[in-house]
């Protein structure tokens, strides 16, 4: 079961594993989405006609990744209720055989008019193998607090 919203630790991060992108993550990706743009999935294109000298992942890719690496974390399995928005930044690609990281900040936990609902904001910065700053942005969340935990079955 994952974190309520009374226990967040506001402004410590946690680091989660690392995940490596591969040529299958970004095939899968572009079929399930429809995005066939040549950025990702035509490498003789972006050899030539881009300074990337090869595919990059989708930006929404990497970023699923990242909340994916969160969601292991077990920090809102069971316990999160609905996303309510999202905001991020895209500062640098991710390229095929990169490891991203997920560090994952609280940056608000509050209850609501809801004695069993609460509003959580996560910081995220997705770092690659260099330990660099690929994207960041945050995520807030509808939770539960403790007082609205589903009893265990008896």
């Amino acid at each position: 079961m994952g974190l309520h919203v009374e226990d967040f630790e506001i402004g410590t991060p946690i680091l989660s594993r690392g995940r490596t992108i591969g040529e299958g993550d970004i095939s899968l990706f572009a079929g399930l989405v429809g995005d066939h743009n040549p950025l990702h999935v035509d490498e003789e294109f972006c050899r030539t006609e881009t300074p990337y000298g090869g595919r990059i992942a989708h930006g929404p890719l990497t970023m699923s990744v990242a909340i994916g690496l969160m969601s292991q974390m077990n920090l809102i399995d069971g316990t999160a209720i609905g996303l309510l928005e999202v905001g991020w930044t895209f500062a640098a690609p991710v390229k095929i055989g990169d490891t991203v990281r997920a560090r994952v900040t609280p940056l608000l936990a509050r209850p609501t008019r809801d004695p069993a609902r609460g509003v959580v904001k996560l910081g995220f910065d997705v770092l690659n193998q260099h330990d660099e700053t690929v994207q960041s942005g945050f995520i807030t969340l509808m939770m539960r607090t403790r007082n609205g935990a589903v009893p265990p079955a008896a």
